[in-house]
């Protein structure tokens, strides 16, 4: 073990005694079903926010964006993050946020499921509803544990190891399932809280990086023009057009990731 694999895992078990902590801490806060599923209400704006944006842009904005749409659109992948941030993120808060808060609040509701029985006063709906978060919220959660998983085994190089992905898979879920048992919502709101400020740390420094790299974002433009299309355009530069190699195809990606979240229920829920 070398002094990087050191600092790597005293840099990882610190986090993880704070995740820890803050699920302890958060616990003594939750006294009934309200605390524990909505924080008993009394979440603030900035961690609401800050929670709401951890969750929408999490495994995603690194291996899918970075990894996929980076990759297939270029520059152009730009008005993917737009779209989500005026169009998935302030547009719902918009229209949605308030309604949803106000309504749920009068019918004293505290999951999705609970809200559409009450609502439209059907068990039924209730039931079915229920079954449906829970039979798609599977693959989703399995998704996002799969994208970290491979990010933090290439970035801790775990896969020099025998079964280093499982391995992290493993610790992941069960760090996850702990501070969530102990804190409930408020636990996950101040974690996503301080993953939220890692994570436009990260950003930022990889975009520094990479521009500092390749001589200014001029020079990086400029390298990135030559790289020739996947698809055997023979537009020069097409990565570094504005609508890329696959317009429609981008249009598409942008009101996919940009509306989905509208009715998702760990995003709704948010409100």
């Amino acid at each position: 073990m070398d002094s990087l694999d050191l600092l790597y895992g005293i840099v990882i078990v610190v986090f993880f005694a704070m995740i820890i902590g803050v699920g302890l801490y958060s616990r003594k806060n939750t006294k009934d079903v309200s605390s524990f599923v909505l924080g008993g209400r009394r979440v603030g704006p900035w961690l609401t926010a800050f929670s709401f944006g951890a969750t929408y842009f999490s495994a995603v904005i690194f291996i899918g964006y970075a990894g996929k749409f980076g990759w297939d659109f270029g520059v152009s992948a730009l008005w993917i993050g737009l779209g989500n941030a005026f169009i998935g993120s302030l547009a719902a808060w918009v229209v949605l946020g308030k309604r949803c808060r106000i309504m749920t609040k009068t019918l004293n509701t505290n999951t999705m499921p609970d809200f559409f029985g009450k609502r439209y006063n059907s068990k039924a709906l209730r039931i079915a509803s229920a079954l449906i978060i829970f039979i798609f919220m599977i693959p989703y959660s399995a998704s996002v544990f799969n994208g970290l998983s491979y990010l933090f085994t290439s970035a801790l190089r775990l896969d020099r190891i025998s079964n280093g992905y499982e391995i992290c898979i493993i610790v992941m879920s069960v760090l996850a399932a702990t501070y969530v048992i102990l804190g409930g919502y408020m636990s996950t709101a101040i974690n996503d809280f301080i993953q939220g400020m890692i994570m436009i740390v990260g950003i930022v420094m990889t975009i520094v990086c990479v521009l500092n790299y390749h001589g200014g974002l001029m020079s990086s433009m400029t390298e990135l023009s030559k790289v020739p299309a996947a698809n055997g355009s023979s537009f020069q530069g097409v990565y570094s057009s504005l609508f890329g190699p696959e317009p429609l195809n981008l249009l598409g990606v942008v009101i996919l990731t940009s509306l989905g979240t509208w009715g998702l229920p760990q995003m709704v829920q948010k409100f």
